[in-house]
């Protein structure tokens, strides 16, 4: 993948999840922002901030969320961007560490 289709693709990600985000964050009292290319979710209880931004010279969107990092790749086969180790999607992985940040079920 050249690095025009990785910001085509990682732009669209990103997009679509701070769409899902916003839709949630009512519900589930959390913030997200989306600037500047990167996407951010703000907790006031308990405290806490992710982010997601693409790393266009590496092909990969990486996340910070609990004190880890996550790199994401492209997975052809699911149209989407995965963690290798485990086949998660970036929708999922997102989903689960603010169902962990949150101590209930998120679903986006």
């Amino acid at each position: 993948m050249d690095e025009q289709e990785f910001k085509n693709r990682s732009a669209s990600a990103l997009e679509a999840l701070y769409r899902k985000l916003t839709a949630a964050s009512d519900r589930y009292g959390f913030e997200p922002d989306f600037n500047s290319g990167a996407l951010s979710i703000e907790f006031e209880e308990p405290k806490g901030r992710f982010v997601v931004s693409p790393n266009a010279p590496v092909r990969q969107v990486w996340v910070s969320a609990h004190s880890k990092s996550f790199k994401l790749d492209w997975n052809s086969g699911q149209q989407a961007f995965v963690l290798p180790e485990t086949g998660e999607s970036l929708d999922h992985l997102i989903a689960g560490a603010i169902s962990r940040q949150l101590g209930e079920e998120v679903s986006l």
